[in-house]
C-alpha cells in the first residue's frame, strides 16, 4: 500500500488484507491518530475517492481499487501514552509469547484494557501499535476484561483477522481459562448453559445477568476441577459461546463466584483471598488453541501465570489439611 505523506494527497491500492473492509474503517486504521470525527468529515465532503469517484462511508473495498486520501493534519495527533505509562508499554514486549508477521499473541497483563475509550486514553491494542509503528493493520481478534490476564490474539493482516474471526464463529476455536472460586465446585458440574443478557445501571455500568427467557443470549461454558483447596477451587473454564462476562456469571449462578471479582464475587471470600495477597480478579486465558490461516497448521500457545496468581497457589497448597 502506498503511505501518506504528511499534508500531501496519498493513493493506495487495496490488496487482499483490505478486501471487503467498509471504508470508513479502513480510513480509521490507517489514519492513525486521526479523531474519528475528522475522517467521517472528509468522507462527507467528498475529499475521499475510489477509483476517482464519490463513496458513502459504508462502501467495503474491493480489490485493486485506488483509495485517493485528501492531505489532513496529523500533527493535532495526541500522545498516547504519558510517561507515567511508558514503562507499562515496554513491558509489553516482554508478554509477546509468539509473533510472525502474520499474528501476534500476547500474555495480557490483569489492569490492562484491550483498547482505549470509557474514559481511558489507551489501552493494549494502542499500546502495541506504538510499539510496532510499521504493523499498520493490528487489530484485536478478540477480548478479554481489563481485570483478566493471559492469552490474546491480535492480527497483523485483515486477511488473517477474517480468518480468525470465523474460527470464532465455527467454535473451532478453543479457549481455556483458569479461575479460582469459591467453594467446592462438584465434578459432576461440567456444562453451564445459563442464558446471559447485559444490563446497564443508572451509573452507566454494564452488568449481565442469567436470563433464560427469550431475551437472554444462548450461552455455555465447559468446567473442570484442576485441583481443590480446602475452601475454594481451581478450576478450567472453557467458553464455547464467547458472551460479556460469560465465565465470571456462569461460576457466579452455580454459587461458586471467582476471587476478588469485584461485580460478581463474594465478600467474605474475597476479603480471605485479600489477607493471603490476591489483590486482582483471579481469571486468567490460560491457552489458546487455532489454526494458523497462513502456515496451515493448529497452534496452541500457553500463558504463565503471573506472580500474583502464582503466589496465590503456593500459599493454598500450603495450608491444605
Amino acid at each position: 500500500m502506498s503511505e501518506k505523506t504528511g499534508l500531501q494527497v496519498s493513493f493506495v491500492t487495496i490488496t487482499e488484507d483490505h478486501l471487503g473492509q467498509r471504508i470508513d474503517n479502513f480510513l480509521i486504521t490507517h489514519l492513525k491518530g486521526v479523531p474519528k470525527s475528522a475522517v467521517y468529515k472528509i468522507l462527507r465532503k467528498g475529499e475521499v475517492r475510489v477509483n476517482k469517484k464519490r463513496i458513502k462511508p459504508v462502501y467495503k473495498l474491493q480489490l485493486d481499487d485506488v483509495v485517493r486520501i485528501p492531505p489532513i493534519k496529523i500533527a493535532e495527533r495526541q500522545d498516547d501514552f504519558v510517561p507515567s505509562k511508558l514503562e507499562k508499554v515496554k513491558q509489553l514486549e516482554d508478554a509477546i509469547l509468539f509473533e510472525d508477521k502474520y499474528l501476534i499473541v500476547i500474555n495480557k497483563p490483569s489492569g490492562m484494557a484491550v483498547h482505549g475509550g470509557s474514559g481511558l486514553s489507551y489501552g493494549l491494542i494502542e499500546a502495541l501499535r506504538s510499539l510496532r509503528p510499521d504493523e499498520r493493520s493490528l487489530e484485536l481478534v478478540h477480548r478479554l476484561d481489563r481485570d483478566t490476564s493471559g492469552c490474546l490474539l491480535i492480527a497483523k493482516r485483515r486477511s488473517v483477522l477474517t480468518a480468525l474471526h470465523e474460527q470464532l464463529r465455527e467454535k473451532t476455536m478453543e479457549k481455556n481459562y483458569w479461575a479460582l472460586v469459591d467453594g467446592q465446585w462438584e465434578s459432576k458440574t461440567k456444562n453451564v448453559k445459563e442464558g446471559l443478557r447485559k444490563n446497564t445501571l443508572q451509573s452507566g455500568e454494564r452488568i449481565v445477568r442469567v436470563d433464560n427467557s427469550e431475551e437472554g443470549k444462548p450461552s455455555h461454558t465447559r468446567f473442570k476441577v484442576l485441583e481443590r483447596f480446602d475452601e475454594c477451587s481451581l478450576v478450567q473454564a472453557s467458553p464455547v459461546t464467547g458472551r460479556t462476562h460469560q465465565i465470571r456469571v456462569h461460576t457466579q449462578c452455580q454459587g461458586h463466584p471467582i476471587a476478588c471479582d469485584d461485580k460478581y464475587g463474594d465478600q467474605a471470600f474475597d476479603a480471605g483471598m485479600r489477607k493471603i495477597g490476591l489483590n486482582r480478579l483471579f481469571l486468567h486465558a490460560h491457552d489458546l488453541s487455532f489454526y494458523h490461516p497462513k502456515n496451515e497448521t493448529t497452534m496452541r500457545v500457553e500463558a504463565p501465570l503471573d506472580k500474583t496468581l502464582t503466589n496465590c497457589i503456593k500459599t493454598l497448597r500450603a495450608a491444605k489439611s
